[in-house]
């Protein structure tokens, strides 16, 4: 049974803004409805992607410093261990990308 008392990590990172650093840019994650794609691409932020679901890894970038959830479950593509899809994830703490 859950303890009531303690918060559900999901809630409580409702609450926190995660923030992206990719190049010399910080942006804020401040949409949870988006993915991490569409707030880079909302940024100005050029990624490259194809499927926009995790299928094809077009949009795979690295990943130097944070956390990441896939709220869908891990994507279909293979991604080396410091690889994220953009495209299916959200950042669940400040996260330092690089995008070739």
């Amino acid at each position: 049974m859950k303890d009531k008392s303690t918060p559900n990590l999901l809630d409580t990172l409702g609450e926190l803004i995660p923030v992206i650093s990719v190049d010399d840019q910080k942006i804020a994650f401040k949409n949870s409805k988006q993915t991490l794609l569409e707030c880079l691409e909302a940024a100005d932020v050029e990624v490259h992607y194809h499927c926009r679901d995790g299928f094809c890894g077009a949009c795979r970038v690295t990943l130097h410093e944070g956390e990441i959830h896939y709220p869908n479950g891990e994507p279909l593509a293979f991604v080396n261990p410091n690889e994220i899809l953009p495209c299916c994830c959200v950042p669940v703490t400040d996260i330092k990308l690089e995008i070739e």
